[in-house]
Formats: C-alpha cells, structure tokens, sequence
C-alpha cells in the first residue's frame, strides 16, 4: 500500500461515519521526457518568472491572485486558500444510489482505492462494501482535495472498495454537436453479420498487461539511431496516413471477409507471446439469414 493517502476523511452514510484512507489506483505511463534546447549554442532553455519593469523575482514572493478588474488583483496566500470552509474537505457523504448502467463511461476521471483507516472503522466498511454488492448499486457523493471538489462514486472492489472521480456535466461535449451529421440509413444485413462474425472470432477476456506502449519503444529506437549517427538528421518511413473515404460496399463486403479469414495474424499493440486461450470458441457460426425488409 502507498506510503502517504491522497486524502483521509470519513464516509458518512445518515448517521454512520466510517474512516478511510484514499490511495491513487494509478501511476504515470512510460513517458520520453523532451527539454527545450536554443539549436546554435545546444543549452537548455530556462524560464524565469519575470515582472515588467522588475525583472526576474524569487518564487517566494509570488501569490495567487483573481483579477476582479483590469490590473487589479485580490491576492489569496496558501494558507487562506487551504483553510476555505468545505464539509466536504474531511467528509464523503453519499447521497444518492444509483445504478452501475447509469453512469456513462464519459463521465469518470481518475479512480482511488478506499481502505478504512483503522481496525476499529473494519466492521462498518465492510457493511457497506457488502450493502452495495447486494443492491448492485454506485454510492454518490462529493469530496474535496487538492484545491477542488469533485463529484465522485463509490463501488466494491475485491476487499476494499474503488472511488473514482467524475467530470462535472459542464465539463462534457455533447456528443450530439460531433454526431449529427451520421446519416440514419441501416446497414446492410450481410455485412452486419460479417462485422458481427469477425468480432465474435476476435473475442477475448481483458488483459490491461497485454498491451505495451509502441509508441515510447519507437521514440528510444530513433533516439538510439540520433545518437548513433552523431545527430544526423533521422526521417522514419513517411508513409501517407490518410483514411481511405465513400468506400462502396462491394470493397467492405471483401475487406470483412479477408478479416475473417485473416484471424491468425498477431494483433497489432499486444506483446507477442502474450495470447492465452479464452475458452471462447475461435470461429462463429454464421447467424441465420434474416428477412430483408
């Protein structure tokens, strides 16, 4: 377990308040971190707080401040900021019980494993981990940590439960801005049930572990090439990624059914080596021909 929670509070359910201890469920990816080199002189590009007419000035006489009118600030220390009256800064308290389906996927952010604070706080966690097993049902509340509140839910997790923070509504697009140029015909019923077959073939249980990022590998290898051609500039296969547009169904009709007869190929993105049997079974059988209306 982490050394140091994200946040310790209570989990107050009416009159039941239960002590825990939030640790994040996540870690940064692999990552290439990038400086800013001036190219003549090959240093490292540095930034400075600068003020004009001042120039540059030490950190510790920097604050936070709200522009209430042009140029004119309320300044705001740490500590006032810290200090703001929020119940919800030591205090979860679920107020509603909502199905899992409720919740689209969009709206979840980052997730928190909850474990209760102490020996004595066990009992009432593990009541309520095991009430909201039985009911299938998502605690909702709100919590506040580092400098913002967050709409959250709560769920059963093995022995402990998950808390994930979710995303304002204001803080979504409507999908409807982005899809309303989708037409509404309906696909053909053939290549419906070629699309429907290739899925079923490609079937698997989720393994986040068999995956690796591709993309962090292939920066190395061309940082690794750099080095070795003493910086000499380095162009990878410029391939053209354009999307092929308006292909007509006779193309789609052979591109689904290459695919299925294409299953044997590695998966592009997974670790080789990594498959294992599902216990699914590897072909489909064709659905039964649908009446055409």
């Amino acid at each position: 377990m982490a050394a140091r929670p994200s946040w310790r509070g209570q989990i107050r359910l009416a009159l039941v308040a239960i002590p825990v201890e939030i640790y994040p469920a996540t870690r940064a990816g692999k990552s290439i971190a990038f400086h800013q080199v001036h190219e003549p002189s090959g240093q490292r590009v540095r930034y400075e707080k600068v003020v004009p007419g001042i120039g540059p000035v030490d950190r510790d006489e920097i604050l936070k401040g709200y522009e209430v009118s042009k140029g004119e600030y309320v300044l705001l220390d740490p500590e006032e900021i810290e200090k703001v009256k929020l119940e919800s800064r030591k205090t979860l308290e679920l107020t509603q019980f909502v199905d899992l389906a409720d919740i689209d996927p969009i709206y979840y952010d980052k997730p928190y494993y909850v474990a209760p604070a102490d020996d004595l706080a066990e009992e009432a966690f593990i009541v309520l981990r095991e009430a909201l097993k039985r009911t299938k049902k998502v605690g909702i509340g709100q919590l506040a940590m580092r400098g913002q509140e967050y709409v959250v839910s709560l769920k059963p997790c093995g022995r402990g439960m998950v808390l994930e923070t979710l995303r304002y509504a204001d803080e979504v697009h409507r999908a409807s801005g982005y899809f309303r140029e989708i037409g509404d015909a309906k696909p053909d019923t053939d290549l419906l049930e070629l699309a429907e077959a290739l899925i079923e073939k490609k079937a698997s249980d989720f393994d986040a572990a068999e995956f690796e990022n591709r993309y962090i590998e292939a920066l190395r290898k061309l940082i690794a090439e750099k080095q070795k051609k003493k910086g000499k500039r380095v162009i990878q296969d410029d391939e053209a990624d354009t999307a092929s547009k308006g292909s007509n169904v006779i193309d789609l009709m052979a591109a689904l059914k290459k695919s299925i007869g294409d299953g044997d190929k590695p998966k592009a993105g997974v670790k080789k080596g990594s498959s294992k049997p599902t216990g699914r079974r590897s072909t489909a059988k064709k659905a039964p021909a649908r009446k055409r209306a």
